[in-house]
């Protein structure tokens, strides 16, 4: 099974071309999230044109197979300190296994592909992200939260772990920055990593909870390749996708001191209107658990 190829405003991935070394690239202002949305916009156009177009031409394929694309629960469970994990990260094998769907990167990915590519840094490949690397000093500040991913074998029915895949993994920090691109941190390269799957195909990274800026529900971008020599070299990506969080953790942990504007921000937002996941997330829906005091955890299983 395969994947749609990302679109983005002309970007181009997997490729490594376009590099831009340093951490000085992209003078982009605030008015440049509504840009990321705009880029966002042809992946939902092109992904709800095929599930139309599939509805339409291969009915009978409906009662062979079990798709739910309804874009998960109807409601979101009570605000608490905690979740239980959601359905959607506990992996799916035999009928119900799919390629998670492949989405947009944004105009901040730092592979190269926009501007600066973080890939070819020493240092990149790690598991904490809390903190810049190399000539940066940052630190990002936030809830702390430690992000699994399992990858497998959709080919396998999802049953076979990918052992040794690699995985590129960026998000923004707790005031809506993103790193080598946002106002007052383009100097910084904090929230980016990259890690190699063990026997499990499980890798881990630390990082903190992101905020949420207009027009977007909070997410974590990534990257999946089939080797660390291919993330680190920006080559053959096998799949772009974007986790999702829970509504009631985003609403506990925004709650907090230090996320600014998060709560109003996602007051004007659901997962059934954002642009990305409007369509279906159930395969994208992270499992989220833990406390503001203790931290979250959350987990994934991404098949590709």
């Amino acid at each position: 099974m395969s994947t749609a190829p990302k679109s983005g405003g002309g970007q181009t991935h997997g490729h490594g071309h376009g590099h831009g070394h340093g951490h000085g690239h992209g003078h982009h202002h605030d008015d440049e999230f509504d840009r990321g949305l705009s880029y966002d916009l042809p992946v939902f156009a092109r992904r709800r044109m095929i599930r139309l177009l599939a509805g339409a031409s291969m009915v009978p394929l409906v009662a062979a197979c079990s798709s739910d694309d309804s874009g998960g629960s109807a409601s979101d469970p009570a605000s608490s300190g905690s979740s239980s994990p959601s359905s959607s990260s506990s992996g799916t094998s035999g009928a119900d296994c799919e390629v998670i769907p492949s989405e947009t990167a944004g105009p901040y990915p730092g592979d190269g592909s926009n501007g600066p590519n973080v890939l070819e840094d020493s240092g990149i490949v790690r598991r904490d992200l809390t903190k810049s690397f190399g000539s940066s000093s940052g630190v990002a500040e936030g809830i702390p939260l430690t992000i699994t991913l399992t990858v497998v074998d959709q080919a396998s029915g999802c049953d076979a772990p990918k052992k040794g895949a690699a995985v590129y993994l960026w998000h923004c920090d707790r005031e809506g920055r993103y790193s080598l691109y946002s106002d007052g941190v383009t100097e910084e390269n904090y929230l980016r990593g990259v890690q190699e799957t063990d026997a499990e195909g499980r890798l881990t990274f630390t990082s903190i909870f992101p905020g949420c800026y207009p027009g977007r529900w909070p997410h974590i971008h990534f990257e999946v390749y089939d080797s660390l020599d291919d993330a680190t070299a920006t080559r053959d990506i096998a799949v772009t996708s974007q986790l999702a969080f829970p509504k009631d953790v985003c609403d506990t942990v925004y709650a907090t001191d230090g996320y600014g504007d998060s709560v109003q921000n996602l007051g004007e937002l659901s997962l059934e209107t954002d642009m990305i996941f409007r369509d279906g997330y159930d395969q994208q829906l992270a499992a989220v658990e833990g406390s503001t005091d203790k931290g979250y955890t959350a987990t994934l299983t991404v098949a590709v």
